[in-house]
């Protein structure tokens, strides 16, 4: 059904006194099906116009140049110079009814030139599909209902910092003679490896015993299970089968009988909490080293609330928008992520054959990630728009400013290289983007609440939610200790580094060459001017034909 009709004229011919008429109807989800008849008053005046232009550059044999007739020009030129005219009229017409009319474009208009031929008499009728960014209302975005978790930091919390402090700088130490494996020992053993028939013997491996092992390169499950209670000279065996995932091609899914024979177990001693440990935290005494723990502990307790109430932000648009995704702006941009998933596993050392077996789940994950991503662009550019927020040059030239400093380069480098990558324009995005979650936290309706038994954070925080891009925030466990016991460089005990470190947005905007955010395909502000089309662009390189003299 027509939406709407309006007359609208060609944006370079604004001479003609003919206009186009132009019909807008919609034709399915977020798709604009535009109609356009020109009239025959216009071919004729670009006909002429064309033939004027053609006539100036033509050769023709036995004229002089610009001097051949116009109907000798036609038999000889007319196919070209009439598929040219076809091309311009396509072009500036499409182009002025999408302005005209302001449709928001999120591709370049879907138009079958092949198909459409110039008619010898009447007006010229075409018409093309376009996909527009989705209508949709936001929700409320005052009073948004949030909980802050209390940055309250506890003697306790120092506590348990100071002793995970010591088990770095701890020392493996052999155990009393008599003694038993426990969780989280290091078994130093004799190891006899059967893959099937062929045998491997490891001398003195290491094995640490925890709830998923490694013994060798072979994965064993519920490992601190198998080997607790061991004494040295007890010998432990199991039979697993290795994962069709492993690393190593030629184990994988093989049955393997593992044989363990006990030589010596350790356990990790902690640092002894003297003046030599204090001192190696680069502080002078216990109590500057509580001081500058606390300190560190409360920004990053303040860093972690602010994430989980950004987190409570995305998921209170997400769950009250209803948006419709344009469909094929969703395939293109599942298409990328299932991309990135397929090399990241590549990456990772994972075979291309091992994940072309799950390549249906990747596909599955990848459509409900791009989904995400899309509502969550579409939404916030909305929001923006509404809150009237954008973002400057001296802004973002100050947050490549910082992110330079993280990563010890010059700012002009780091911008030159976003420059050449195209992230540039996501940087942007993400910049934007921040704005609009910090403008939103500044009307919530904020309750304060105890943090969770066990250190845990609140439900919508930043350890439950799943962005929208699919990632989770997970906290990494420190490195394992090494041998000979130091803290690990640079660490952090009284390291400002930790607490100077620039926020960066949590959804990062869609990735260089997706669908919504390409240069090539769309422009995200809904002010900047419309593109020229395939056809225009083709239209006016195309030169005159010309026929040399024999």
């Amino acid at each position: 059904m027509a939406e709407e009709t309006k007359e609208t004229t060609a944006a370079e011919t604004e001479k003609a006194t003919a206009k186009n008429t132009v019909t807008i109807e919609t034709s399915g989800s977020c798709k604009k099906k535009v109609i356009i008849e020109i009239p025959r008053e216009s071919i004729s005046k670009m006909t002429d116009e064309q033939y004027k232009t053609f006539s100036k550059e033509a050769i023709v044999p036995g004229f002089r140049k610009g001097r051949a007739p116009r109907r000798l020009l036609e038999k000889k030129f007319g196919k070209d110079v009439s598929e040219q005219i076809k091309l311009k009229l396509l072009a500036e017409a499409s182009d002025a009814a999408i302005k005209d009319n302001k449709i928001d474009t999120l591709r370049e208009p879907d138009i079958k030139y092949e198909t459409i031929e110039l008619p010898a008499d009447g007006p010229l009728k075409f018409d093309f599909e376009v996909e527009v960014r989705p209508e949709f209302e936001l929700p409320s975005l005052e009073g948004i209902p949030v909980e802050k978790t209390k940055a309250e930091v506890t003697e306790g919390h120092i506590d348990r910092e100071i002793e995970m402090l010591r088990k770095y700088a701890g020392i493996w130490t052999p155990k009393d003679s008599g003694g038993k494996v426990e969780a989280e020992d290091q078994v130093v053993a004799d190891v006899m490896l059967d893959v099937e028939g062929q045998e491997q013997k490891l001398d003195n491996a290491t094995i640490q015993v925890r709830a998923n092992g490694f013994v060798g390169e072979i994965p064993v499950e519920k490992l601190d299970e198998i080997l607790g209670g061991a004494k040295a000279g007890d010998e432990k065996q199991v039979e697993v089968v290795v994962p069709k995932t492993h690393f190593k091609e030629d184990l994988r899914g093989k049955k393997v009988n593992i044989k363990i024979a006990v030589k010596d177990i350790k356990w990790l001693k902690p640092a002894e909490m003297n003046q030599d440990f204090i001192t190696k935290c680069g502080v002078a005494n216990e109590e500057e080293l509580r001081k500058a723990l606390r300190e560190r502990m409360q920004n990053r307790l303040e860093g972690q609330a602010k994430s989980e109430m950004a987190d409570q932000i995305y998921k209170y648009l997400l769950d009250n928008t209803k948006l419709e995704l344009p469909d094929q702006v969703a395939a293109d941009q599942a298409v990328a992520v299932l991309r990135r998933q397929y090399i990241n596993l590549v990456m990772q050392g994972v075979q291309r054959e091992v994940i072309d077996e799950h390549i249906e789940q990747l596909k599955a994950s990848s459509a409900e990630q791009a989904k995400e991503q899309l509502k969550v662009l579409f939404i916030m550019d909305k929001a923006a728009e509404k809150l009237d927020i954008k973002t400057t040059e001296e802004e973002i030239n100050g947050h490549i400013a910082q992110l330079a400093m993280q990563k010890k380069i010059r700012p002009e480098r780091l911008k030159e290289e976003m420059q050449r990558d195209g992230s540039i324009e996501q940087f942007t995005l993400q910049v934007r983007e921040q704005k609009v979650i910090t403008k939103l936290l500044e009307s919530a309706k904020i309750t304060e609440v105890e943090p969770r038994e066990g250190g845990t954070s609140p439900k919508g925080s930043a350890e439950a939610h799943k962005h929208a891009d699919g990632t989770e925030h997970k906290h990494p466990h420190p490195a394992s200790p090494r041998e000979g016991g130091t803290l690990p460089k640079g660490s952090a005990v009284i390291s400002k580094k930790a607490a100077e470190k620039v926020e960066t947005p949590k959804h990062p905007a869609l990735p260089k060459g997706s669908a919504v955010t390409s240069k090539k395909k769309t422009e995200i502000d809904a002010e900047k001017p419309v593109k020229k089309t395939p056809a225009k662009e083709k239209a006016e390189k195309k030169k005159p034909v010309r026929k040399k003299k024999t």
